[in-house]
């Protein structure tokens, strides 16, 4: 019986690590970034969730997307990828830029 008790223990605990990714998983978004530009300029996302934002950058120079209102910045080398997660946000809008390129990288995330 103990080891009976023991087996179903193990299973259940096999069971509740193999369920924890999912649960976890965080809804993904991406932007790239084609010259100087980020595409979409305007990302809608779900309010009141963390969410995963990948940032492709296309260009071969590096860019920056930065966001005060995020209390984000992250350099992005040319032909890379970087990943940042925000929120959970606020119902709202934050606008983001490129710090290498402010008069044309710019966009705006709407939480809804």
């Amino acid at each position: 019986m103990a080891a009976l008790y023991r087996s179903g223990s193990l299973l259940l605990l096999v069971l509740s690590l193999t369920a924890l990714p999912a649960a976890a998983a965080k809804p993904e978004f991406k932007i790239e970034i084609r010259n100087h530009l980020f595409e979409p300029s305007e990302l809608v996302v779900p309010a009141n969730t963390k969410i995963k934002l990948i940032v492709y950058n296309r260009d071969s120079t590096a860019e920056e997307f930065e966001s005060y209102e995020l209390n984000r910045e992250k350099v992005v080398m040319g032909n890379r990828k970087a990943v940042i997660f925000i929120g959970p946000l606020k119902p709202g809008t934050y606008p983001f830029f490129g710090e290498f390129h402010p008069n044309t990288a710019q966009g705006i995330i709407i939480a809804e």
